[in-house]
């Protein structure tokens, strides 16, 4: 099984297929309109507007399991995203990324690379959050908060992964790299 093995749905409820992405390196992102890390949207577009030209793609899934801090119809999320931080990128249908009702695409992606600690000033902050609610994190692969990201390389393979502390320009050479 490969990350092109999969689909998905378009903020609009179509079906996009995995495979439409093959040759193209991917940043995966689970984001939220209303959380602490959603000026990510900010860098996140930055990074398209740089690298789109030379195969970029940004996914951007929207999730409302943490702190239901993505409200909102799929279509008011793409006009606050566009109005807010002018994204070029695609956002795609809300999805849960953990639990019984998460999205086949987020279980693959979690099985390929686990929790990647936190990283950054907001490194202890977040810690210190996220083991109140989990204190095994460190050990599980679930997502554990808004704006993790999956780089995925022209090949399909997830090749890392970032928690939301990490800020998406500091992701930009790695992307590079794999341009």
């Amino acid at each position: 099984m490969t990350i092109y093995d999969f689909t998905v749905k378009d903020r609009k409820g179509n079906d996009v297929k995995m495979s439409d992405y093959k040759g193209k390196v991917l940043l995966i992102v689970n984001t939220a309109t209303g959380c602490g890390f959603t000026p990510q949207y900010e860098g996140l577009e930055k990074l398209w507007e740089e690298y789109h030209g030379k195969g970029l793609e940004i996914l951007d899934f929207p999730c409302d399991q943490f702190g239901h801090q993505a409200p909102g119809t799929d279509e008011e999320i793409h006009q606050f995203c566009q109005m807010k931080f002018n994204t070029g990128f695609e956002n795609f249908k809300k999805i849960e990324v953990n639990g019984e009702n998460a999205e086949p695409l987020y279980k693959y992606l979690k099985s390929q690379k686990s929790f990647a600690g936190f990283t950054g000033e907001k490194a202890e902050f977040m810690a210190g959050f996220i083991a109140k609610q989990d204190p095994d994190y460190k050990n599980n692969s679930e997502i554990k908060w808004n704006f993790t990201k999956f780089l995925v390389n022209r090949e399909g393979v997830v090749v890392e992964r970032f928690e939301s502390t990490t800020e998406p320009a500091e992701i930009a050479d790695k992307i590079l790299s794999l341009l």
